[in-house]
């Protein structure tokens, strides 16, 4: 709507060729959001994989994310005894992640605390807990104050659907 806007505006003033062109970055947005809305999963999709997932043991969970970081690109290794599943690295940065507890169907403060508190002592670049249940919003704010991306419902299902 936004580019006709523009080039029915442009138009009356200057040939068609100029309200095209200033016409096209709008119409070039609006398909790239198109697109994305397209590949997106649908609600339908997303539970039907977070519903798959939850029936799987915490091991085959743990691989189907390795499966989808790889495909992300990323190189990722299994460290043993570690409070934490995955390490992932790209361009020079290292990820940590746990899933332990994906299967919780409420996720509070006192995991994300622990996986912060375990992670110190490396260094990393960014941290990640794993949820398929909801987390609780004063979980949402630790995890934006102290950086450690919670990836939960769609983010979940399309890494490791």
């Amino acid at each position: 709507m936004l580019a006709a806007g523009v080039f029915g505006g442009i138009r009356l003033f200057l040939p068609w060729e100029m309200a095209a062109f200033a016409a096209a970055p709008f119409v070039l947005i609006a398909g790239y959001v198109c697109w994305k809305q397209l590949r997106a999963p649908s609600a339908g999709r997303i539970a039907k994989t977070l519903e798959r997932l939850a029936a799987m043991p915490r091991e085959e969970v743990t691989a189907a994310l390795e499966a989808g970081w790889k495909r992300e690109g990323y190189e990722v290794s299994r460290p043993g005894g570690a409070q934490f599943d995955l390490e992932l690295r790209r361009e020079g940065k290292v990820s940590l992640v746990a899933c332990r507890r994906w299967k919780a169907e409420r996720t509070g403060v006192e995991p994300l605390r622990e996986l912060q508190a375990a992670v110190r002592k490396r260094e990393a670049d960014e941290l990640i807990y794993v949820a398929a249940g909801d987390v609780t919003e004063q979980a949402k704010t630790f995890a934006a104050e102290n950086r450690v991306r919670v990836i939960d419902g769609a983010g979940l299902a399309r890494l490791a659907g």
